[in-house]
């Protein structure tokens, strides 16, 4: 399976589980990676919160985050009024939810997150959802 197909896939399977909670509302930005507008994978909201969430998936221990990446989610968040996160899924495990500043500088300027400090500092489902301001930081 293709990283492209894999990365519609996750980004799918996200947009379903804020459906399902029956408060949240959320759609897929198709080709979000592909123009030059900072545009995220998924935007979601209550009414009340609108986050705006770039997808990740991968079958190792860590991701690499480029640094356009993390200015572009920002950049559209600042714009539309949404919260920036990273939504990360690590193969066999359930999402986990990262506000950018939370992710590892590397010395090229990328960024990188790996599962075992994700699990200790990001945010589940269920808690991004009852509000991204119980995230803890580094």
């Amino acid at each position: 399976m293709t990283s492209k197909i894999k990365g519609s896939r996750t980004e799918r399977e996200l947009v379903q589980l804020f459906q399902n909670t029956g408060n949240w509302s959320a759609i897929r930005v198709a080709g979000s990676g592909l123009t030059k507008n900072p545009n995220p994978d998924v935007l979601a909201g209550n009414g009340k919160r609108y986050l705006a969430l770039e997808c990740k998936a991968t079958k190792k221990t860590s991701k690499h985050i480029y640094e356009e990446d993390v200015i572009q989610i920002i950049t559209f968040s600042n714009k539309f009024g949404a919260e920036p996160w990273f939504a990360i899924k690590f193969n066999r495990k359930p999402w986990l939810f990262l506000k950018p500043e939370q992710l590892n500088k590397t010395k090229s300027s990328n960024s990188s997150i790996n599962l075992r400090l994700a699990e200790e500092i990001g945010l589940t489902f269920e808690r991004l959802i009852e509000g991204g301001e119980l995230c803890k930081t580094q």
